[in-house]
């Protein structure tokens, strides 16, 4: 069966750092595209940064770039989100997801069932 867990979320102040979690059960991530995703109150679901085959080159929306990196641990088939000086405007729920297949590298899109999230929540 296919998984995907995150973890790792949680009340920080501004200007504070977490570690988001992804880790994968059915599937290794080494053979997949991957993407960190959020989708904050009363809005879409948004990129945030993706982890692209067979360099392990990134992507990263505008808003988190050079704060936010994205990595993969092939050996715990995990993926990890690092988000560095945090604002209010990065409390969301935050999900990860293997990349749709011919995805734009600005902008891809997930594919496959989305997990629970893991809340992230920015105070002042």
């Amino acid at each position: 069966q296919v998984q995907l867990v995150e973890s790792g979320g949680g009340l920080v102040q501004a200007g504070e750092s977490l570690r988001l979690s992804c880790a994968a059960s059915g599937r290794t991530v080494r053979a997949y595209d991957m993407g960190w995703f959020r989708q904050a109150p009363g809005k879409e679901r948004e990129f945030v940064a993706a982890i692209w085959r067979p360099i392990d080159s990134t992507s990263y929306a505008d808003s988190v770039k050079g704060r936010f990196t994205i990595s993969r641990d092939n050996a715990k088939n995990t993926v990890y989100l690092q988000m560095n000086n945090l604002k209010l405007e990065d409390t969301a729920v935050y999900y990860c997801n293997y990349l749709r297949p011919g995805s734009n590298y600005y902008n891809p899109q997930g594919s496959g069932s989305w997990g629970q999230g893991t809340q992230v929540t920015v105070s002042s």
